[in-house]
């Protein structure tokens, strides 16, 4: 039972801290003058550090959570809908990835990943929404973006997972479980 409830709390804290990023971050203006709209995506650290510290289906529900708290305390139903989209296919796309193993490709890699399928997600559905695929256009300029974005929040989340005594355990636990060994790769 203590092993249970530890993991709730672990997954509840995790959800806290994603939210409050995710609610901090939609009050800072895009700092992107290039492209408008951009975010840094810095809620996907919680995406990342989840994937690597608990079952897919705790880190599924988790990001399900966040997204769904977010848009009740700032959002909208289309605010939710862009980050929906460019959740899941980030979120699937690095689970994708992280099959091939420690030895071929690194939390950093993974990162850049999910940087770059979100705004494919996000313009896919503003595709379907305007129905046209002109918004495709904009597609070099979020990749660039999100690449970039999404190695330094893996590289915060490699700092994170080796340092924070916490996270570490919680990662050993699970590399335990799933026998990959990601943390000799840090």
């Amino acid at each position: 039972m203590e092993n249970k409830t530890r993991k709730l709390v672990y997954i509840a804290l995790l959800a806290a801290q994603g939210l409050i990023i995710g609610i901090v971050e939609n009050m800072i203006p895009s700092p992107f003058i290039f492209a408008p709209g951009a975010k840094l995506g810095l809620a996907n650290l919680i995406t990342i550090i989840a994937i690597f510290t608990m079952k897919k289906r705790d880190s599924f529900a988790l990001m399900v959570m966040r997204l769904f708290l977010t848009t009740l305390l700032g959002g909208t139903i289309s605010t939710l809908l862009y980050s929906a989209s460019g959740a899941f296919l980030s979120y699937f796309g690095m689970l994708l990835v992280k099959t091939l193993g420690p030895k071929r490709v690194s939390i950093i890699g993974i990162s850049a990943v999910g940087g770059f399928l979100h705004n494919v997600g996000q313009l896919l559905m503003a595709s379907f929404i305007v129905q046209t695929w002109s918004v495709m256009l904009y597609l070099p300029v979020l990749s660039f973006l999100g690449i970039l974005c999404g190695i330094a929040i893996g590289i915060a989340a490699n700092y994170l997972l080796r340092h924070v005594r916490n996270l570490h355990q919680f990662q050993l636990d699970y590399e335990e479980l799933t026998k990959q060994h990601w943390h000799e790769n840090l």
